[in-house]
């Protein structure tokens, strides 16, 4: 029964076609010749997946009677965990591109193998209402496994009394508050801190949109009010200043709360710099920035035929200086998880809703396929991040955060055997013609990157194969979050 499969070496074309998972999730897989990469260890080691965890680490393992695949040359990682997704989701009069079939498949061929997506509340309904109904849009077409947040849409008391009931038996560790969106997502610092103080009671975390959605409903319409209408407007009518004032009420919000703070897709230097003086304040404050924001700027607003409206997202894009800063941030552990924030929506039918308003534009972008690859060649290939570090920030940080370490994040005896065989020689260039998410755009157009997943397993089964996608969709499993506790990341 032992079979061996071809060297790391070579390119084979991605396809979205599924296939079948073959028998060799029943006899096991080991991975040999890689060199193991976790968040705190590098080594050569042959690897072991059997019954859908990791069975066995170390040199010269015996073969028989499993499937062998040969890593000589390539890097082996925790499969990537992405904190931040939004799939078949409602927004701004349609709904994202990506469903949790199409989301999953891409995430999977760029060395994701769990997701944390957002289940959205609505005002006057439960948490255990918006649950379920992302728990169904998820069962039987997420390709990977998947845990959720929870949005908090209004202070209620049965709301806030109904976080306990989440956190304790639904397997929900964390939950969002808007400050922007106003008259659609925003809540007030009242409810706010009613869910901060919930949250740390109960053992929890609360996510914030760090924006002042308030001072925003003015200059939007002040702006539309001139006539200014393209793209740019978005960006200009939301200013860094509001993001920077927006996080730092939050982080003071939770510091009277005595509550942790997870503050979502930071875009820039103030903000950043608002959540290390938290930390240096010895306050549980832990920040999440994202891929655009390391390499897309506010001059892609200005690209012609409408192609603006691809990079309208919230918080905007900022001058390029922010990359750098940014970028420090995460070498210096200030920021501690990388999340795609993946949004999809297509130009043509979707983004054209705003043609004539800039404030009528979907918010988001396609990203969840390109996270992984553009960490590890604007971070690690840039000599800017540790390898080390690369898998923290792409996995291992935010399983811990999110309730899902030890079983997801990391590579060891007992773990899921959600693993990336990393190939660092593949070069390739990022173009909407050529991607798998299920949208006509994708603002990494032209981006040439060193460095690409040639086999990817969830739970020990093979999803991709030599570039392939050959999992099932509808294979993945939702996964219980543990309550949260604070830890030095």
């Amino acid at each position: 029964m032992r079979r061996e499969r071809r060297r790391c070496k070579g390119f084979a074309a991605v396809a979205l076609r599924a296939a079948p998972i073959s028998e060799e999730a029943a006899i096991g897989t080991l991975i040999r010749g890689g060199t193991v990469v976790t968040a705190t260890d590098v080594t050569h080691a042959d690897v072991l997946m059997d019954g859908g965890v990791i069975a066995a680490l170390g040199t010269a393992l015996d073969a028989s009677p499993h499937t062998t695949v040969d890593a000589t040359g390539c890097y082996v990682f925790p499969g990537g965990i992405d904190p931040h997704t939004h799939l078949d989701m409602p927004f701004g009069g349609t709904v994202t591109a990506d469903d949790f079939a199409t989301g999953t498949v891409a995430a999977a061929l760029g060395g994701t193998t769990s997701i944390v997506d957002f289940a959205l509340h609505t005002k006057g309904d439960s948490l255990a209402n918006a649950l379920a109904t992302w728990k169904r849009k998820a069962a039987g077409k997420a390709a990977i496994d998947y845990a959720f947040h929870l949005t908090i849409a209004d202070g209620r008391d049965e709301t806030i009394n109904e976080i306990q009931t989440m956190i304790e038996q639904e397997g929900v560790n964390s939950f969002k508050v808007f400050m922007a969106y106003k008259h659609i997502l925003q809540v007030d610092d009242e409810t706010i801190f009613k869910v901060m103080q919930a949250t740390k009671r109960f053992g929890g975390l609360v996510q914030v949109h760090a924006e002042n959605g308030d001072v925003i409903e003015v200059t939007t319409k002040d702006a539309l009010a001139e006539g200014h209408t393209e793209p740019k407007w978005h960006a200009l009518t939301r200013p860094v200043e509001l993001e920077g004032e927006a996080t730092n009420r939050a982080i003071r919000l939770a510091e009277v709360a005595g509550a942790p703070l997870y503050v979502v897709h930071v875009s820039s230097a103030m903000a950043a710099d608002m959540i290390s003086d938290g930390r240096k304040r010895g306050l549980p404050i832990y920040g999440e920035t994202c891929p655009q924001y390391l390499v897309c700027s506010e001059d892609d607003y200005d690209r012609p035929d409408f192609a603006g409206a691809n990079y309208v997202m919230s918080p905007p894009l900022r001058p390029k200086w922010n990359q750098n800063v940014l970028l420090r941030k995460l070498k210096n552990f200030e920021l501690q998880t990388f999340g795609s924030d993946h949004c999809s929506f297509n130009n043509c039918g979707q983004k054209e809703l705003g043609k004539n308003d800039f404030s009528k534009i979907p918010n988001g972008a396609p990203t969840i396929e390109d996270r992984f690859a553009i960490l590890w060649h604007y971070g690690y290939n840039a000599g800017v991040i540790g390898i080390n570090h690369f898998v923290s920030l792409a996995s291992t940080n935010a399983a811990k955060l999110f309730g899902l370490f030890p079983r997801k994040g990391t590579i060891a005896i007992g773990s899921d055997a959600d693993v990336v065989i990393w190939d660092p020689a593949i070069e390739r260039t990022i173009s909407a013609g050529t991607h798998h998410m299920n949208v006509d755009n994708n603002i990494f157009e032209g981006l040439h990157v060193k460095g690409k997943a040639r086999h990817v397993f969830s739970r020990g089964r093979t999803i991709v194969d030599d570039g392939k996608f050959v999992g099932e969709t509808g294979a993945g499993a939702f996964v219980k979050s543990l309550p949260f506790f604070p830890v030095a990341l």
